[in-house]
């Protein structure tokens, strides 16, 4: 059976360095066995990936990308507070994609499948989870979507 690495190597995805908090919180926190990672952007090198207004601004296919990348912060987040060994993520129980979207705008489910796919790829049956896709007027630093978990640990 392949390894996370192995995994993340193979879709050719290079786990960022975990963005520090911008504001006074963490960016994970642990409770027993679980996990709970801050809401992550869609930072890629410093920068926010497609910033704006999903329907107005920014595409459907842009938001969606932009979900699968904060969903590789949340890894980050996760090697981070595990030494580096993802293979200890048990689960990944919940997560949580806000969707900055005109009023009009109902594709939020679709767009955080853009976590959600990755998620499963990367850790299987692992990396299914329960989630909630929120529309928002707006989000941090301008960002179409933001992205919070819940992981179960080992």
């Amino acid at each position: 059976m392949p390894t996370i690495e192995t995994r993340l190597a193979t879709l050719g995805i290079k786990v960022p360095t975990a963005a520090a908090p911008i504001a006074n919180y963490l960016g994970f926190v642990r409770s027993g066995n679980l996990f709970f990672v801050s809401g992550q952007l869609p930072y890629v090198e410093g920068r926010v990936l497609h910033p704006g207004i999903v329907d107005a601004t920014v595409t459907s296919e842009q938001a969606k990308a932009a979900a699968k990348q904060c969903a590789i912060n949340i890894i980050a987040q996760l090697k981070l507070a595990l030494d580096g060994d993802l293979e200890r993520v048990e689960r990944i129980v919940k997560i949580t994609g806000f969707v900055a979207a005109t009023p009009e705008f109902a594709g939020h489910p679709a767009i955080i499948n853009g976590a959600s796919d990755l998620f499963a790829e990367v850790f299987g049956d692992r990396g299914k989870h329960a989630r909630a896709a929120v529309g928002v007027a707006s989000l941090p630093l301008g960002a179409a979507v933001e992205v919070e978990a819940i992981v179960e640990i080992i």
